[in-house]
């Protein structure tokens, strides 16, 4: 069995659209997405209604949760991340809203090596992210307490696999806006045979110039269209 895991698409049409050629060619039994189908990128509306036709599993992300549920007034925010998402409630539809809306914060598949748990930042919070680098006895308390062989998390935008004892933890990077000063949309695949899971990072090439543009062409932050060039921030 075969898992194709991505995350923090962050409304990159062009960065998604590689990564399902991508996976085309490198057969994978499911896809699921860690979370923040927007935020950042240029086409929030076409990655919702790109992941909703593929019908993948997808949780919620910290940027989907704050484009979709009221979470009160938070004028005092003003960073790069909070432009793009006051202009992405405007321009999203009420069914998109409502898909992001209905999102699970995680959920768990059963495979031949045991159970696999997914969520964007920690097991019941998508804006609270999971250090994966935290001490050992933190996360290996974490795993027995999920029962959890594999635990995927998004939200550091930088691809990462771990081991502790029977429990393998990995970040697959992000999709629309990785930050490992590569640029191209990361995917983690993990497969889970044999008597422990094999996970490995890809990075996908795609046409970076054309989500920049993208980033101009609305009047958006354009660091975020020098983050798609470089793979960096700053």
């Amino acid at each position: 069995m075969r898992v194709a895991f991505i995350s923090d698409i962050h409304g990159n049409i062009h960065a998604l659209t590689a990564v399902k050629r991508f996976l085309s060619e490198n057969i994978v039994n499911q896809v699921i997405v860690v979370g923040d189908l927007v935020g950042y990128g240029a086409s929030p509306g076409p990655v919702i209604d790109f992941v909703r036709r593929e019908g993948w599993i997808t949780a919620l992300g910290s940027s989907d949760m704050r484009v979709a549920i009221d979470l009160g007034d938070r004028n005092d925010r003003k960073g790069v991340a909070d432009q793009v998402l006051t202009w992405t409630k405007k321009i999203l539809t009420p069914e998109q809203l409502d898909f992001l809306r209905r999102l699970p914060p995680g959920g768990r598949i059963t495979t031949p090596i045991g159970r696999v748990r997914f969520f964007h930042g920690s097991p019941h919070a998508p804006d609270q992210r999971l250090d994966l680098m935290a001490p050992e006895r933190e996360l290996e308390a974490l795993a027995d307490s999920l029962g959890a062989r594999v635990i995927v998390v998004g939200g550091s935008h930088v691809p990462f696999v771990r081991v502790l004892g029977d429990t393998t933890f990995v970040d697959p990077g992000s999709v629309g806006l990785t930050l490992n000063h590569e640029p191209g949309a990361d995917v983690a695949i993990v497969d889970c045979v044999g008597r422990k899971p094999k996970v490995s990072l890809h990075k996908v090439t795609y046409d970076f110039a054309s989500s920049a543009f993208d980033i101009m062409a609305w009047n958006l932050p354009p660091v975020i269209a020098d983050v798609i060039r470089t793979g960096r921030m700053g």
